[in-house]
């Protein structure tokens, strides 16, 4: 692999929970508001590489339109090369094509135009494709999954592992959506909380599930299903696989156990050279198959700061700022929970519909923030560092640096900089950036992060209309 491989996507999918109950503001000897001591003083914490990849899978549910060309590298100089324009090109199963159509994909994306000819093709081809969520990765691997089952015989010929519980949930309900036209056709989650007696036989044809569960199942002890009977073995998420205690090994040995004629499909965010080793131990002379994600950049962004000395005036800026020019949604990161709960005290008295995602909530509170977030229910959304990198919402038009990111010794942090503003101006839309600055410190942060990326980051009088009218134009 190449050195820039880490430049690659990562895959593969929130919103709201009560917003926590922030008293009332009093005023210190300074005239500036006290923030709500809610212990949450210090940055927030980040989240693991499991939970991102969830929020990615949840905030991705349509398709992501990619500009990038996919790339094949091959392994197997004889295997036939070609692509799709059209599904009906497949030959897929009319009730599989039906449940295709249902699902709202009218077309293949680009890397199903790629992948799903290699994918369904005869005989079976093993694949290693990385790809960023959003990109219909997910749709092409359970296609091909669907496409290799006999309904006619009763035991599993397909499994499906990946990292978590969440996100076994996340693709059986793929899975269902795209075979409710072919109801013969079932499926069993191999996760926690699932038990089975000890003289089971599974007689359905997919099973998903966690590395641990899954071995559990085919073990000598239990032996629920037959490893040596699957016909075609996914992996998902294998970026994330890695990273968890004992799923690599788990993998490896459930690997062990397959048949050499079954079909082996990986997928991974990243392919730095963890994720290769891991890959090279589950599939044999696979086709590669890239999508390099969006690049970020600050071409399309228009970068503006506004002075404010005291806590107020930032609000009052962003209040200006939001009651002036056309917002579809808008992000705004604070540094510290307990400044992401005072502003939206503030925002909601002022009648904001807004929600809150911060490191101290549950993954299920966090989905659901984003998910309402994803669906436009709340048009903005205050967070800390835990959204920077990796969630991309098409309709985010604005994104508010309440507080300047630094690192640990105060100095500017210019690559989350570029991960914050680059939740906006994404696919190749124009976005709007907005710093504020409230001391000679944070000034000198913003200037190192003007010099560092070569671009102006514009002043502006928030308190002046005229000009904040302009910034849209």
């Amino acid at each position: 692999m190449s050195g820039n491989d880490e430049d690659w996507a990562g895959a593969a999918d929130a919103q709201e929970k009560a917003l926590k109950k922030v008293g009332n503001l009093s005023l210190n000897g300074s005239g500036v508001p006290d923030l709500p001591d809610d212990g949450g003083d210090e940055e927030d914490t980040t989240l693991s590489a499991a939970e991102i990849s969830r929020l990615r899978k949840v905030i991705s549910k349509g398709l992501v339109e990619n500009t990038h060309t996919v790339e094949i590298e091959r392994k197997d100089p004889t295997s036939p090369l070609y692509s799709v324009k059209s599904f009906e090109e497949l030959n897929l199963d009319p009730k599989l094509l039906k449940g295709v159509y249902a699902m709202g994909f009218n077309r293949p994306s680009k890397i199903q135009e790629t992948a799903l000819p290699m994918l369904l093709a005869d005989p079976p081809q093993n694949m290693i494709a990385q790809s960023q969520s959003g990109t219909g990765k997910t749709a092409a691997f359970v296609l091909a999954m669907l496409s290799r089952v006999n309904p006619e015989q009763n035991y599993p010929q397909v499994l499906c592992l990946c990292p978590t519980y969440e996100l076994a949930i996340q693709i059986g309900e793929v899975v269902d959506n795209m075979a409710q036209f072919y109801p013969d056709i079932k499926i069993r989650y191999a996760v926690r909380g699932e038990m089975l007696d000890r003289n089971t036989k599974l007689l359905e044809h997919i099973i998903i599930g966690t590395p641990g569960k899954v071995l559990d199942w085919s073990s000598l002890k239990f032996k629920f299903f037959d490893l040596k009977k699957i016909r075609v073995f996914v992996l998902d998420e294998a970026d994330v696989m890695i990273g968890i205690q004992g799923h690599q090994d788990q993998s490896i040995r459930i690997h062990q156990h397959l048949p050499t004629d079954c079909q082996m499909l990986l997928f991974s965010a990243t392919y730095d050279q963890d994720v290769m080793d891991f890959a090279e131990n589950i599939v044999t002379n696979p086709v590669l198959i890239k999508l390099r994600r969006e690049e970020e950049s600050l071409d399309n962004i228009k970068q503006y700061y506004v002075y404010c000395e005291t806590i107020e005036a930032k609000y009052r800026s962003i209040r200006n700022i939001y009651g002036t020019i056309t917002i579809g949604q808008a992000i705004i990161f604070c540094h510290t929970r307990k400044t992401a709960n005072w502003l939206a005290n503030e925002l909601k008295g002022d009648g904001h519909a807004l929600s809150v995602l911060t490191g101290d909530q549950t993954p299920d509170e966090r989905i659901t923030v984003l998910d309402r977030y994803r669906q436009g229910l709340e048009k903005i959304l205050i967070t800390t560092n835990v959204l920077s990198r990796g969630i991309d919402i098409e309709q985010v038009t604005i994104v508010v640096n309440f507080d300047l990111p630094v690192d640990q010794e105060g100095k500017a942090d210019c690559e989350t900089y570029l991960h914050r503003i680059g939740r906006t101006g994404r696919f190749g839309k124009t976005g709007l950036a907005i710093n504020l600055v409230d001391s000679p410190k944070s000034m000198a942060v913003m200037k190192e992060i003007e010099k560092h990326f070569g671009k102006d980051i514009h002043k502006l009088d928030a308190e002046d209309v005229d000009e904040i009218e302009k910034i849209e134009k």
